[in-house]
Parts: structure tokens; C-alpha cells; sequence
């Protein structure tokens, strides 16, 4: 009676796989992408504001599918367009062309605005996609799929082995940077600064190449052989072909409307 209550144990497979994302949790994650590749390509090559405002469209509508929180995914937009704000508003003055106004004698061109949103459209159309398809995987699943797309094996293997060990270097330089506060150490603009964060990185360096060869002698004797073992089986379905058909549409009629 008391197993009965238990809940079932997850087989490892299924702990690395996808949490439901709607439509989109559902698809081959080799489906998703290649599509995903597809539509940044297309968006890139859009150049007429009416496309890429279908594009963008396109892309909330995907996000709408994946069930993602929708707060929380337009704040991590948010924070891609931070990078990028400066340099849209900086273009009209840029840009030569047909002046709108002018801030201190520095004349703003239509031409350059248009391009700064033909820019912001592009990236945020392209980045939410990549967030929708790319980003509801799990780094193993994403590895897996990389690896049966022909990816090569040295990239698959150092982009899972930095997922894997990235929590561990930064746990390291906390540690690191602990050390130097015990000792009194206060970050100025001064060289005793610019040394003491030089020790720093070339600490860090060193200590992750001793770490690296301790995990590889690990992995060697548990029978590492260089090859990835994919627990994972991935297989087309008829959704997935229905899928890729609609997006690849959706592709070529933003193609046609550029063209228009």
C-alpha cells in the first residue's frame, strides 16, 4: 500500500527532458532547431518594416504556443535591448539623410530612424524566437539534439561540459573573491586594483586547468572514451511535420511580403 502512494521514480531519460511548453515542449528539439535557424535567417534578410513587423508577430505568437510567463520573458527582452538602445538612438544622428530635427547642432535623419527600428524589430524578433524554441530545452536535451544534427562532436562537448561547470568556476571565484575581502582588499582605480584582479583571472585560469584534468581523469576511468552516450532517442512525428511546414510557410510569406 505504501509504494502504491509513492510517486513513480522518473527513468533518466525522463529527467532530462523537456518541461511541457505547450506546442512547442511537444516538437523533435531537432525540429526546433533547424527552424529556429530557418526564421532568424529569414528575419535577417527582411528589410521592408511591414515584413518585419509580421515577423515579430510571428514570434509572439510562437511565445503565446509555448505557455513561457510572459512578464518574465519580455524582462529578459528588455535586458537584450539595453544593449542595443544606445545604438538606436544614436543612429538617426548617424546616419546621413533627410534631417527630422536637430539636438546641438547634430541633425536626426529619417533614414536613420527607420533603420534603428528596422534593427529593434530584427533582433527582438529574432531573439524571442530563439528564446521560444532554443530556450524551453534542457542543456542535456539541446547537447543531444546539436550532436544527431551532425554538430561537430569537440563543440557539442564543450558546450555541455561548460553548462555542466560553469556553476562550479563561479562558485570558485566567489571563493576567490572572499579571500581577497578577508584580507582587506577594496577595488579602486589604482594599479595595486588592476594587479590584485590580474591574480585574480590568472588564478582562476589556473586552478580550472587543474580542475579539468582531475575531471578527465575521472571520466577516463569510469570508460569516457570521447564519445557521447545519448540516452535519448528523438523521432519525427506528424506534429513536428506540420509544424515545420506552417513556420517554413510563415517563412516564405514574409519573403513575399518583403518583396511587395
Amino acid at each position: 500500500m505504501a509504494h502504491a502512494l509513492e510517486p513513480k521514480a522518473k527513468t533518466l531519460a525522463e529527467a532530462g527532458s523537456d518541461a511541457p511548453y505547450g506546442v512547442i515542449g511537444d516538437l523533435d528539439p531537432r525540429v526546433r532547431v533547424v527552424l529556429d535557424c530557418v526564421f532568424a535567417i529569414t528575419t535577417v534578410t527582411l528589410t521592408t518594416i511591414p515584413a518585419l513587423i509580421a515577423a515579430l508577430a510571428t514570434a509572439i505568437s510562437l511565445l503565446m504556443m509555448s505557455r513561457l510567463p510572459i512578464r518574465r520573458t519580455l524582462k529578459r527582452m528588455a535586458m537584450m535591448d539595453s544593449f542595443i538602445i544606445f545604438m538606436l538612438v544614436l543612429l538617426p544622428f548617424t546616419m546621413p539623410g533627410e534631417p527630422m530635427f536637430s539636438v546641438f547642432g547634430f541633425p536626426a535623419s529619417w533614414q536613420g530612424l527607420w533603420k534603428a527600428i528596422e534593427i529593434g524589430l530584427t533582433a527582438n524578433a529574432v531573439i524571442l524566437t530563439l528564446m521560444v524554441l532554443v530556450g524551453t530545452m534542457e542543456p542535456v536535451t539541446l547537447g543531444h539534439a546539436l550532436h544527431k544534427l551532425r554538430c561537430p562532436e569537440v563543440l557539442v562537448h564543450l558546450l555541455m561540459f561548460t553548462i555542466r561547470y560553469i556553476e562550479v568556476l563561479r562558485e570558485e571565484y566567489l571563493r576567490l573573491r572572499g579571500a581577497m575581502k578577508i584580507r582587506g582588499f577594496r577595488p579602486g582605480t589604482n594599479w595595486h586594483t588592476y594587479r590584485s584582479f590580474g591574480y585574480l583571472v590568472g588564478m582562476m585560469l589556473v586552478r580550472a586547468i587543474e580542475r579539468s584534468e582531475r575531471i578527465l581523469g575521472a571520466m577516463k576511468c569510469r570508460g569516457f572514451s570521447g564519445q557521447l552516450i545519448l540516452l535519448q532517442e528523438f523521432r519525427m512525428t506528424r506534429r513536428d511535420h506540420r509544424f515545420a511546414a506552417l513556420l517554413g510557410g510563415v517563412c516564405v510569406g514574409l519573403l513575399f511580403l518583403d518583396f511587395l
